[in-house]
């Protein structure tokens, strides 16, 4: 007998299932470390069998690359958005800064799944997705910098490649505090002082 959750999917598509699916492991992924997460999990989650699951994702593996793609699609078009609602190229970096943390605070697992398949060892199709990401990410960052320094708006003898670094580690250390603390939105308070510090060490003098 198929249960009311099965009954249900139903009437969502193909796409809306998985889509479905993937948000469920992102969900998972804020409450549990991420390489815990089983198929049974993700089924018992979404009120399925694992059979269900298995239906529309041939492997575990297949949901996992399901999930680092939704994650860097999102991620990437929001930021692109932000990055759009402003003329000023710093300000434009602000907006993507406060986009980027307003993501992680709305999908806490979101991150903890990509420094999990940062940490595993070799090389693996998932660890290449993270690094594919991480590298979108910052040429990004790279581009709206030169766009600051041609503005003059943006100090002509900083180092780009160094502003850039800086900019993903301060994202970084205020995710792994809102982590520690257990404090999604922790980001959002702390995430607008420490741009405002960053601000002052990339900018111009005028």
């Amino acid at each position: 007998m198929e249960s009311p959750a099965e009954s249900s999917s139903k009437y969502l598509s193909a796409d809306e299932r998985r889509a479905v699916t993937v948000e469920a492991v992102v969900a998972l992924a804020a409450e549990r470390n991420p390489s815990e997460i089983t198929t049974a999990a993700i089924a018992a989650r979404m009120g399925l069998t694992q059979g269900a699951i298995f239906r529309h994702f041939p492997t575990k593996d297949s949901i996992l690359q399901s999930v680092l793609d939704w994650v860097s699609e999102r991620l990437l078009t929001r930021v692109d958005r932000a990055a759009q609602t402003q003329t000023s190229p710093l300000k434009a970096l602000e907006a993507v800064f406060l986009a980027h943390v307003g993501f992680i605070a709305e999908h806490p697992g979101a991150p903890r799944m990509l420094l999990a398949e940062l940490q595993k060892a070799g090389d693996t199709v998932s660890k290449r997705m993270v690094t594919t990401l991480m590298g979108s990410y910052r040429e990004r960052l790279v581009w709206l910098l030169e766009r600051g320094m041609e503005a003059g708006e943006v100090d002509p003898a900083l180092d780009i490649e160094a502003a850039a670094t800086l900019y993903i580690g301060m994202i970084q250390g205020l995710v792994l505090q809102s982590l520690a603390s257990g404090e999604p939105a922790r980001l959002l308070r702390d995430a607008p002082p420490a741009f405002g510090i960053y601000l002052k060490g990339v900018a111009r003098v005028r």
